[in-house]
């Protein structure tokens, strides 16, 4: 069984049996007499086509209602040189079985599901869609992504979202966040979710004394003593770095978790969802 048959049949069982984000709706107070038109898409209820309006419009339009009306979840994969990093596996693998479990636990819930990988541009957009497939597609883009070399820019994320994103959506950036992004405009008008991906040997290191590195950003080669000293200070600026990004998602209402390559995502995703 490959890599990507393996993710998808583990996180399709977890979600399933587990009820993984079994209810992760943000959207609350706007009534139950609305009714939304659009575009009817693969999956939906044929019963619910407006034929008046598809006769007009030349394409077929569905109503929806405030009872059942779905979540647009959008699942941004950032795919970064330093998610090729991992002790016991990388956190590319790791961000792709978190989509995973994302996918299944959205179309469980009837909801249109649509992903994004981006790293300093745009890489690649899947349409929204309740196929199960879009999902498969999802995990395969990010596990055969080379990310060696890839830089990120979250202005560039968060523009092209809030651009391209027309309907309040629900959007779960997945990345290691090792630079702090600004989603002000962004979760103003989506609700935006941030999964924190890390490897715990990349926060604290271990003692490794004189040894060359290489940064699978920059492709840049750094040597020096990896003594008890440098270590701890190492490890401490990574620890001002996270307060100052938690303080950044606090500032605009941005819920997240963080998941280590060696700990259990759906425990996380669990508690990020359910504890809302």
């Amino acid at each position: 069984m490959s890599k990507l048959q393996k993710i998808l049949v583990r996180a399709r069982r977890q979600v399933f049996s587990e009820m993984i984000g079994n209810n992760p709706s943000i959207f609350q107070g706007e009534g139950y007499d609305f009714i939304e038109l659009r575009e009817y898409m693969s999956g939906d209820d044929i019963r619910h086509i407006d034929w008046n309006i598809t006769a007009k419009m030349q394409k077929p339009y569905i109503k929806v209602f405030r009872e059942e009306r779905e979540l647009n979840v959008v699942i941004v994969s950032v795919l970064n040189g330093s998610v090729h990093f991992g002790s016991k596996k990388f956190k590319q693998e790791s961000i792709a079985e978190i989509v995973a479990m994302l996918g299944f636990s959205t179309l469980k819930n009837g909801d249109l599901l649509s992903s994004y990988i981006f790293t300093d541009k745009m890489v690649s957009h899947l349409k929204p869609s309740k196929k199960l497939n879009q999902v498969q597609k999802s995990v395969q883009d990010i596990l055969e992504f080379d990310a060696i070399n890839q830089k990120v820019d979250f202005k560039v994320i968060a523009d092209t979202l809030y651009k391209r994103l027309k309907r309040k959506s629900l959007i779960i950036i997945v990345g290691d966040f090792f630079e702090i992004p600004s989603f002000k405009l962004l979760a103003k008008k989506h609700e935006v979710v941030a999964v924190v991906v890390r490897d715990l040997l990349e926060e604290k290191p271990p003692q490794m004394g004189f040894s060359s590195l290489v940064d699978p950003e920059s492709g840049t080669v750094m040597e020096g003593d990896f003594n008890s000293s440098s270590v701890k200070s190492y490890a401490k600026k990574v620890q001002i770095h996270d307060r100052k990004l938690y303080e950044a998602f606090r500032k605009y209402q941005i819920r997240f978790t963080k998941v280590y390559t060696t700990s259990c995502a759906s425990v996380e995703l669990r508690r990020l969802f359910e504890g809302r």
